[in-house]
């Protein structure tokens, strides 16, 4: 479904394509606005709050569940990876899954390129810089960059 909505889109469908999103994205707020492409896996473990906006390119793989705060702003390119594969050869190949949350809370400011790993939490009003990778919890009011991110301001 995640492709017809692209589809759609780049029709200039408009409505018909926002006329998806709340099949498609599990819980979708008011006001929330998403550009194409987008991909998710299932899209019914997504919530999304009031007036984010999200940029194109979204890829959130949602095996467990991803909660995107009210007021936050993901950039182009963004990934929310919540699945975890073995490290261990035999696991591996027999194709052996697991999956931890991410939360990001209000108003979370990812740059473009982002890459959000399973299990994080991005406290609200934090910004990560473009093309980060997290791979631990972020508190709130912080500023974090790099790979792997690492807090390099305080906030207000």
């Amino acid at each position: 479904m995640s492709a017809e909505y692209s589809r759609l889109i780049q029709q200039g469908q408009y409505d018909d394509a926002a006329a998806l999103l709340p099949e498609l994205i599990g819980n979708l707020g008011a006001e929330v606005a998403i550009r194409a492409p987008l991909m998710v896996d299932y899209g019914g473990h997504i919530s999304i709050g009031d007036r984010t906006f999200i940029n194109t390119g979204l890829v959130a793989l949602d095996v467990a569940p991803i909660s995107i705060g009210a007021d936050c702003q993901l950039g182009p390119n963004v990934q929310l990876l919540t699945p975890i594969h073995p490290l261990e050869p035999v696991p591996r190949r027999e194709k052996w899954e697991s999956a931890r949350p991410i939360t990001l809370g209000d108003n979370v400011w990812l740059g473009g390129g982002v890459i959000v790993c399973p299990g994080v939490s991005i406290g609200e009003n934090s910004v990560i810089g473009a093309g980060a990778v997290v791979t631990k919890d972020v508190p709130a009011n912080v500023v974090a960059v790099g790979n792997p991110a690492r807090v390099i301001k305080q906030l207000g």
